[in-house]
């Protein structure tokens, strides 16, 4: 339990820390349901899923995971993604895996069928 004491020593921590410390303490208090890191709508990527806000697919996210990039590797190289992010892309893609890899397995075949691979 919270007690009116203990809500004081946090502001009094929160309000002389350095700025660094303080945002560390602002974002402790921040609960993101992860359900809302994933989007679809149809007139965002054809309505592939996304991370939210975004328009970065789960079918990129998947590719580079897919390539054997870690978590870390692939949120280093979309350095506005957050690993929470990234997590979510990848949590959707193991829960639905059939679709992405379809989506994935559709658009190499068309590319395929317009760049033809050389014998």
């Amino acid at each position: 339990m919270v007690t009116t004491h203990s809500r004081m020593a946090l502001y009094s921590e929160w309000a002389s820390a350095a700025p660094a410390k303080r945002s560390i303490l602002e974002n402790m208090r921040t609960t993101v349901d992860i359900g809302t890191l994933i989007e679809r709508s149809p007139e965002i990527r054809k309505g592939r899923p996304c991370i939210a806000g975004t328009g970065v697919t789960v079918r990129r996210i998947a590719g580079w995971h897919n390539m054997g990039l870690a978590p870390e590797e692939i949120a280093a190289k979309m350095e506005h993604l957050t690993l929470a992010q990234i997590h979510a892309a990848l949590a959707y893609y193991h829960a639905n895996r059939d679709e992405i890899d379809c989506d994935i397995a559709a658009e190499d075949a068309a590319v395929e069928e317009v760049f033809p691979a050389r014998a």
